[in-house]
């Protein structure tokens, strides 16, 4: 466990045993931006999707990036100096590349980033893309800490990394914490892929949608599914089922991706998931948003394909493996989701006024590209997401914005 935070005397960092608070980690009101809990041998284990919508999927993929936290965060009121979590984290490796940097926790202290910390060691995946095969072992238990914070009352924050599965097995303080009293401040709900997910930020705070969030003064719940953003049924009655104040999806990248389906069948599934999405907020403010820039799928269909060259540089890069010709047979490109969105979009929003559409391109467009080239080629970089974050909460948020507003 590496952890940054303000040098203090030795005295204030490692309090007597005695000293220590053990706080349920299924208090209520303590664990924000998860919809579900499930007990194991260990503790809890925070999911983006209910119980009944994971039932529904036995796609490992999904299974794995709904179980890691992007988002999900503790939140608390105290006077401690001294914060320690007790985590088993599930870290991803890729059979050939380098390993992966350590998921990153932050601290939050009345809003502001007070530090970050990183468990080692935890169960490994192994993942071979190129056989399509999994290798999971087990490791031990973690401890993330947190030591020097101010000896007041405040607000404690301390969000999960985005891309490790992470359960969550003691939160140990030296005060007693309580839940944090409700702000009033409005709940935005938002589903996309991997790029709302987090891709390559630098840190669960750093995401764009977790950047638009605090820029935009809201709660955010964020089922952003890595590869998994693909008009499921049950993923819009998660987000039907869920309260919130404000609602966007983000839709487009996956279905070409993994070439999941033809102009035909695109039309009438939006149409699906926004009908299942109104069920639950009938006069939410509803944003749809196209795919951001993305040069090899804009003419070009899928599926997306990796790219090995440089993976022992720990370069995994992708390219688009369909043939441009195939748009005639209803192929879909990120050009043609974006026509169909803005069409669908029109045609409700003449009997739905609370219903918005977003260019994907006026988040990151060309002028971006030739500034932030993305690495692999569909995901951004830690800039990029600052960016995408900045500009959304100036579109969404901002004067004139469908969610502008007050709690």
């Amino acid at each position: 466990m590496n952890a940054q935070h303000d040098p203090v005397p030795a005295s204030s960092t490692t309090p007597r045993a005695t000293d220590w608070t053990t706080t349920p980690l299924t208090a209520a009101g303590l664990l924000r931006g998860a919809l579900d809990l499930e007990r194991t041998a260990h503790g809890v284990l925070p999911h983006r999707l209910p119980a009944r919508a994971r039932a529904q999927c036995a796609d490992g993929q999904l299974a794995r990036v709904e179980a890691q936290p992007s988002g999900v965060r503790l939140a608390f009121r105290t006077r401690a100096t001294a914060v320690e979590l007790d985590t088993l984290p599930t870290k991803i490796v890729y059979q050939g590349a380098p390993p992966r940097p350590d998921g990153v926790y932050d601290l939050l202290v009345d809003g502001q980033l007070a530090g970050q910390a990183t468990v080692t060691g935890g169960n490994v995946l192994t993942v071979d893309l190129a056989a399509g095969s999994e290798e999971s072992r087990p490791g031990p238990v973690g401890t993330v800490r947190f030591a020097g914070l101010p000896d007041r009352v405040k607000d404690v924050e301390i969000w999960l990394p985005y891309n490790e599965i992470t359960q969550l097995v003691t939160l140990r303080t030296d005060a007693p914490v309580e839940p944090v009293p409700d702000a009033g401040r409005r709940v935005w709900l938002h589903h996309g892929s991997s790029l709302s997910h987090g891709s390559d930020a630098a840190s669960p705070t750093t995401t764009w949608p977790a950047l638009a969030a605090r820029l935009g003064g809201v709660e955010l719940i964020n089922l952003g599914l890595g590869g998994s953003a693909l008009l499921d049924p049950f993923t819009a009655r998660a987000l039907r089922d869920t309260p919130a104040d404000l609602i966007s999806v983000k839709i487009g990248i996956n279905l070409v991706n993994t070439d999941l389906m033809r102009l035909r069948a695109f039309g009438p599934a939006v149409h699906g998931f926004l009908d299942t999405v109104r069920e639950g907020h009938p006069t939410a403010p509803l944003l749809v948003a196209s795919p951001v820039l993305c040069p090899i799928h804009e003419d070009t269909p899928g599926p997306s394909a990796p790219d090995f060259t440089n993976l022992r540089e720990g370069r995994l890069q992708f390219r688009a493996a369909g043939d441009p010709a195939e748009r005639a047979t209803g192929k879909l490109t990120l050009g043609v989701i974006r026509d169909e969105l803005e069409r669908i979009v029109q045609q409700r929003a003449a009997d739905d006024p609370n219903l918005h559409y977003l260019d994907g391109r006026d988040l990151y467009g060309d002028a971006d590209l030739a500034e932030l080239p993305l690495p692999d080629q569909i995901h951004p970089d830690a800039a990029t997401h600052r960016r995408m974050g900045e500009r959304f909460a100036a579109v969404a948020f901002g004067t004139g914005g469908p969610f502008a507003g007050t709690p």
